[in-house]
């Protein structure tokens, strides 16, 4: 059963309530590089990316936010770390969403001049705090980032936010720890009704950064916990938005486009299943259904495998048997490929 939190708006996207879980990355060219951040901006877009953020160091950085935001139609969140011009620069330039702890840029005046000018314009912040940079009396509090501590540090950001009247709130509280971040949002989803930007800091490498997240936001997600996700990488931000996408599809969440689902292979497989998994799953890019299309191995369990896909094929020798929901339909010989994306298109 999810866990319904508020609902915040970010542009023209909203997270929370029953809305879909929202798929974000972070460009990761210099920041001085505008052309550079606008063409992967363009690119994390067209691979279906939800909420995009761009880092913004200081006030004259805006001008590569402004860029991305002219360039894509999706939200654009400004990342800010210490300086709170930067934050109010990103505001006035109309930026949808800003990322930034209250308790890192200064005095309760900065804090209010940036609630006050998100206020006004309905920009919603996010508190992100990373198990890596927990203050130190919270450290010296608990001897570790344990969940605890990151539920802390994350609930005093939000009273500071609270006490100039700004709710327009989400959080998140990541970690490198798969464990250790998926308690800490269980606490803070029970602690309160913000949503949560969930997922696992510092992943790693695309393979090892692809299981820590597939376990920790999967196993989140599978527990109703989560409002938006990103995957972070060590690799290009469209890898992370794919990989989102996949996670919440394996969590069983609906999400556009086609499921491959193809067999491991045996002894009795009589036909190339890898490359034909990996032609069809190329070709059906731009397909749009939410479909199970699978490729099997054989015959002899092939089908009965593959009773939950939508369409599939069985491999025979130098031939495949189509199925459709379970049903046999007919052989296949030739352009195996060609002749199943065709049938897929008629469904």
């Amino acid at each position: 059963m999810r866990k319904l939190k508020r609902e915040v708006k970010i542009g023209n996207i909203t997270i929370g309530g029953t809305n879909p879980v929202a798929v974000q990355t972070m460009l990761n060219k210099p920041v001085k590089d505008i052309q550079g951040n606008v063409e992967q901006a363009i690119r994390v877009a067209q691979a279906g990316c939800q909420i995009v953020r761009v880092t913004c160091p200081t006030p004259e950085d805006v001008k590569t936010i402004e860029a991305v935001k002219n360039a894509v139609d999706i939200p654009v969140v400004a990342d800010i770390h210490f300086d709170y011009r930067a934050a109010i620069a990103c505001a006035q330039a109309g930026v949808d969403k800003i990322r930034i702890n209250p308790g890192n840029i200064g005095d309760d005046d900065r804090v209010k001049q940036v609630a006050d000018i998100c206020n006004q314009k309905n920009i919603p912040i996010r508190i992100g705090v990373n198990a890596g940079s927990l203050e130190k009396e919270i450290l010296a509090k608990y001897g570790a980032p344990v969940p605890q501590a990151l539920v802390e540090s994350a609930m005093g950001h939000v009273r500071l936010l609270e006490k100039h009247d700004f709710n327009n709130i989400v959080i998140s509280i990541k970690s490198s720890n798969v464990p250790r971040m998926m308690e800490a949002y269980r606490l803070l989803s029970e602690e309160c009704d913000y949503p949560l930007h969930i997922g696992v800091t510092e992943a790693g490498t695309y393979r090892m950064g692809l299981i820590k997240s597939g376990m920790g936001i999967g196993g989140l997600l599978m527990e109703g916990i989560g409002d938006t996700l990103r995957v972070s990488l060590t690799d290009e931000p469209e890898k992370e938005v794919e990989t989102g996408f996949d996670i919440l599809r394996a969590a069983g969440f609906a999400v556009e486009g086609p499921e491959i689902i193809s067999c491991p292979t045996c002894g009795r497989t009589n036909i190339p299943v890898a490359q034909i998994a990996q032609e069809v799953e190329q070709r059906l890019k731009e397909y749009k259904k939410p479909i199970k299309v699978a490729v099997m191995g054989c015959v002899v369990n092939g089908p009965g495998e593959a009773r939950e896909a939508d369409i599939g094929i069985a491999g025979g020798i130098n031939e495949a048997l189509l199925f459709i929901r379970g049903e046999k339909i007919r052989m296949l010989r030739g352009d195996i490929v060609g002749q199943l994306v065709d049938e897929i298109y008629k469904l």
